[in-house]
């Protein structure tokens, strides 16, 4: 059986990428604790905010989808399920809030693991929550033409408890004596649970619940305001890329994780600096028409309503639409297409 031992990662050498990745997000996260203190008012719609577009997304990922409304409706509790699909986004969105709520009180152990991913199917009549998979497992690449790859084959189902039990322990123990710096350490952990792919069904949303967990249990925060699974979701060709190059060796002992490593960093990162740039756009003090020009200041090439709205949380949606309506008029961008295919630019972009 394949073992876990964290702690042999003290003596590895990290190249000067991942190295800079870190150095970066921890620089962002110390900016982000004085934020946290200056501006209370945004942190909280951006809370929202970032609830729903990591249900979305996280979900979306795996190929569970509802409309945006719907999602929005499920995530404020409006509403209740109508189908299958959107009982396991309700699942995910009660799971998320846990963490959110209550991540201090939530150990990296199998038994918790478990209970999350019970919680994540809750309101599914499916009956495979909260138990660890009991028929072999693969990662397949399905084609155009319906046909199947497999391109890597987890561990057995009886192999499965003794895995998690064993990179939970191991994680525990290299967190706590300190030997290498969490934001490596974590990815490593996730890349790990993935190969074990202990679940029959949902190992992809529970390892973003996850990476979300451990990333606030080692102060890392960022995710409660910018969603990162968002970020993957718009970069998943390269997140499966490199999660399958990873994977090659793993049984053996010998993967290389750094590409994963790398490739969550840059994940992370990009979240911190969406972070600084949503809360810098606040100010309550200035008209909506200001805030919206400030927005769009910011932008480069297209961008839509919604993209505005999640930079200026502060304010409505009729607010945005009559300050880029007036901003149109103004010369300032200029509206290209119509209803729900509409977008701008700005006019100084243009040709």
């Amino acid at each position: 059986m394949r073992t876990f031992d964290y702690s042999t990662l003290r003596n590895q050498q990290w190249d000067s990428e991942i190295l800079g990745l870190v150095a970066q997000i921890h620089e962002f996260k110390g900016r982000q604790e004085l934020y946290l203190k200056q501006k209370p008012a945004v942190l909280e719609k951006l809370i929202d905010i970032a609830k729903v577009q990591s249900t979305e997304a996280s979900n979306k990922i795996e190929g569970i989808v509802t409309t945006n409304t719907r999602v929005q409706q499920l995530c404020a509790e409006k509403t209740t399920p109508r189908n299958r699909d959107e009982e396991e986004i309700m699942g995910y969105r009660d799971v998320l809030n846990t963490i959110h709520e209550s991540y201090e009180y939530i150990p990296i152990r199998a038994a918790y693991i478990l209970q999350l991913h019970r919680d994540l199917y809750q309101y599914s009549e499916r009956g495979i929550g909260g138990r660890f998979k009991n028929t072999q497992n693969y990662v397949a690449a399905t084609y155009p033409d319906g046909t199947q790859k497999v391109l890597f084959t987890p561990l057995a189902p009886h192999e499965t408890p003794g895995a998690v039990d064993a990179i939970c322990e191991s994680f525990n123990r290299t967190i706590d004596a300190c030997t290498i710096d969490p934001l490596v350490l974590i990815p490593i952990f996730i890349n790990d649970f993935l190969c074990i792919h202990p679940f029959n069904d949902g190992n992809g949303r529970m390892s973003r619940l996850l990476t979300t967990l451990l990333l606030y249990r080692c102060g890392y925060v960022v995710g409660r305001y910018i969603s990162l699974e968002s970020k993957i979701e718009k970069t998943k060709e390269k997140y499966y890329e490199v999660l399958d190059v990873c994977g090659n060796g793993w049984h053996e002992g010998g993967s290389d994780p750094t590409p994963f490593v790398k490739y969550l960093l840059g994940i992370i990162l990009s979240a911190y600096r969406d972070f600084e740039n949503r809360v810098d756009l606040f100010d309550e003090k200035l008209p909506a028409i200001d805030l919206v020009r400030r927005a769009v200041d910011n932008k480069i090439g297209r961008f839509t309503k919604s993209e505005i709205m999640e930079l200026v949380p502060s304010i409505g949606k009729a607010s945005v639409e009559n300050a880029l309506k007036k901003l149109v008029e103004d010369g300032i961008i200029r509206r290209h297409g119509k209803g729900k295919a509409t977008f701008y630019t700005r006019a100084d972009c243009s040709d």
